[in-house]
């Protein structure tokens, strides 16, 4: 059996989770990720950003994790507690109207956002993302979040089916934004990860 394992990610790997980024939006191609944002991948500040982000997160709910086969990071997932976007998601086809702002927190309790959930595609199809996936739900319940959400592009079939498989349901909220003047529409999912209470356990 392969040896595989999901971890926290490491400073000296943010250029290991910048090509696992940049290598799965350019195999998703432009119909899904606007060429404008795959343009900016190659340059050194995603490296940066992303060194900066696994080394000194905004709080310490957020969270990067590596996947790893052998010696090789092959899938990568960034999240932590969610902000506006919490809100938006639960407020109908167009998410948040101009000017409004969320607490963090909706009719689910305390939720979390994943920005980002990426596997090479070279080493798709081996449980990688599902590894990871795993492991999120797992930190944001030592976290304290009840339900998590996450922004995936209009068009990324593979994605809406990866969430799907797994129990997450599409929100009904669209946003779009601009990626240097190109509309990038993407939809909300979500999912409660809160664990059944067991009605037999004593206090």
């Amino acid at each position: 059996m392969a040896d595989v394992n999901v971890r926290p990610a490491r400073p000296g790997e943010a250029g290991d989770v910048a090509r696992v980024q940049r290598t799965s939006w350019a195999r998703a191609g432009s119909s899904v990720v606007p060429t404008a944002i795959l343009d900016r991948l190659v340059a050194d500040e995603v490296v940066a950003h992303w060194a900066a982000t696994i080394q000194a997160p905004p709080t310490p709910g957020h969270h990067v994790l590596v996947a790893r086969e052998q010696e090789a990071i092959v899938g990568m997932v960034a999240f932590g507690p969610a902000d506006s976007a919490a809100s938006a998601c639960k407020k109908g086809p167009e998410g948040l109207a101009e000017g409004q702002s969320g607490e963090g927190t909706n009719d689910d309790g305390p939720t979390g956002e994943i920005a980002t959930l990426l596997v090479e595609p070279r080493w798709g199809r081996r449980g990688h993302g599902s590894r990871l996936l795993a492991a999120t739900v797992d930190m944001a319940r030592e976290d304290g979040l009840a339900s998590l959400i996450t922004w995936v592009p209009e068009n990324d079939v593979s994605a809406r089916t990866f969430f799907g498989s797994a129990g997450w349901e599409e929100a009904g909220s669209i946003r779009t934004l601009d990626a240097d003047g190109t509309p990038f529409r993407e939809i909300c999912l979500h999912a409660s990860i809160e664990q059944a209470t067991d009605p037999d356990r004593q206090a």
